[in-house]
């Protein structure tokens, strides 16, 4: 493919997966809104977030399948009509159902293109080149839902909410008419039978594990559903591992998982990924409810670690094409603990400004990490392992992020209700320190596996 075309296509990729992303946490400033115009809750109102994250993992899995039986160009195509027809129908919306609906056919669009785009994006280079395309990836993967709140907040001073999903349809739209004319069959088709067996065991147990660890942060939850839900689901994971192991044309093979590089780039993203995500949730409640500042004051305060993010992560990723990724791996990681550490002291009256500096190192420490070790670990694979290769990886992610939400907001809410503080807000802090105190131990820990991290790879 003549290097035009290829950047074409990449620079269609980019931006498909950058309105995905965005939309994201494009809704998570309007849930007040919503709240007041569909009478619900905050229990009914966070499974635009849930039900979005349950549908992706759920999918996720399927869309290694058809990487294997659909022309790529065709299969993007799909994705990109399925995104639009979920905007387009959360646009129109009226009632809560039919937003949820719309949200629920956007994740299912989001599910397929996730593996997608990586795999595509790792066939078109050699591995010593990897590095920099994975880190102008990185851009698109954190900068995209860094910035939807703060977008979403500016949106919202003047329109209704509606307008978050018409800002994304005439993108999609133009994202369409670039991959019909861009887009190229580059990954290769291997025809084989569906296993509808593998198919039910991978859903329900993704489905309801992931289920389990979303319901953990609602209130009044049932513990025994909670405990259930995990138990019934590990046991349907558990069997479709098993199976894959067993059948001789397996849904998603897990050959991947033999390499040793791989493994550890697999644990490293997870626990990366559960020290990101769960706290870019807490840090907005701490800003909202303990200092008092608006939603949109609260994106804003996370913005400038986005932004560092977004313009590290090119760099990390050539400096991974020169180096390798352990000496950035170390580096990274230990900017993240050092920069998560002090938010375990944190107090009502800490300068706001001193907040910002912590997280934008954080975000940091983690550019210099998230893309080197997924390429790291893609890298240790021959090229025929790509595609299964991102779906576990991005199952790995989605997992990860959940299950480190679950363990944050339940410390969180067990500190709260158990500390020896009479004053509410102090109890409220306690919580939240105790929750920053778990993101350090996710840090540490991934610190310590860093160290495993060979200097160079081939």
């Amino acid at each position: 493919m003549a290097n035009k075309q290829k950047y074409l296509l990449i620079s269609t990729l980019l931006l498909g997966t950058f309105c995905m992303f965005l939309n994201q946490t494009l809704l998570t400033t309007a849930y007040p809104s919503l709240m007041k115009d569909f009478s619900i809750s905050a229990d009914y109102v966070q499974w635009l977030t849930t039900g979005f994250l349950l549908v992706t993992g759920v999918v996720i899995p399927l869309s290694g399948w058809l990487l294997h039986q659909v022309n790529t160009k065709k299969l993007y195509l799909a994705s990109l009509i399925i995104f639009l027809t979920g905007t387009t129908l959360s646009f129109f919306a009226q009632t809560f159902l039919i937003l949820l609906a719309g949200r629920l056919i956007q994740a299912v669009g989001v599910g397929i293109s996730m593996p997608l785009f990586q795999t595509v994006l790792l066939s078109l280079f050699p591995k010593n080149e990897r590095g920099s395309i994975m880190g102008l990836a990185g851009i698109v993967i954190g900068l995209a839902p860094a910035i939807g709140p703060s977008l979403s907040g500016f949106i919202l001073m003047k329109y209704t909410w509606h307008a978050l999903f018409l800002m994304l349809i005439p993108i999609i739209i133009l994202v369409i008419i670039m991959a019909l004319f861009f887009m190229e069959p580059v990954l290769p088709i291997k025809k084989t039978k569906l296993d509808i067996l593998s198919i039910i065991e991978s859903s329900f147990g993704l489905g309801l594990l992931l289920y389990g660890l979303s319901i953990v942060s609602t209130s009044h939850v049932n513990i025994w559903l909670v405990l259930l839900c995990l138990l019934v689901g590990s046991i349907f994971l558990g069997l479709f591992l098993y199976r894959q192991k067993k059948i001789t044309s397996p849904f998603l093979s897990l050959q991947p998982l033999k390499q040793k590089n791989y493994q550890l780039s697999c644990y490293l993203v997870a626990l990366s990924n559960m020290a990101m995500i769960s706290f870019e949730l807490v840090i907005p409640m701490y800003i909202q409810n303990v200092r008092h500042y608006s939603p949109l004051v609260s994106g804003l305060s996370l913005l400038p670690g986005a932004l560092i993010f977004g313009i590290m992560s090119p760099i990390s990723g050539k400096l991974f094409d020169k180096y390798g990724a352990r000496n950035l791996c170390i580096g990274g990681m230990l900017l993240l603990t050092i920069f998560t550490f002090p938010f375990v002291f944190i107090q009502a009256t800490t300068p706001m400004v001193f907040i910002i500096i912590l997280y934008t190192f954080r975000l940091l420490g983690i550019s210099m990490v998230m893309m080197p070790v997924t390429t790291f670990g893609m890298n240790a694979l021959p090229d025929s392992e790509l595609s299964d290769g991102s779906v576990i990886n991005k199952t790995t992610k989605q997992v990860a992020s959940s299950f480190g939400t679950a363990i944050m907001i339940s410390v969180m809410t067990y500190v709260t209700s158990y500390s020896a503080n009479t004053s509410g807000e102090l109890k409220r802090l306690d919580g939240y320190r105790g929750s920053f105190l778990v993101a350090t131990i996710f840090c540490v820990i991934a610190l310590l596996l860093t160290l495993k991290v060979p200097k160079k790879c081939d």
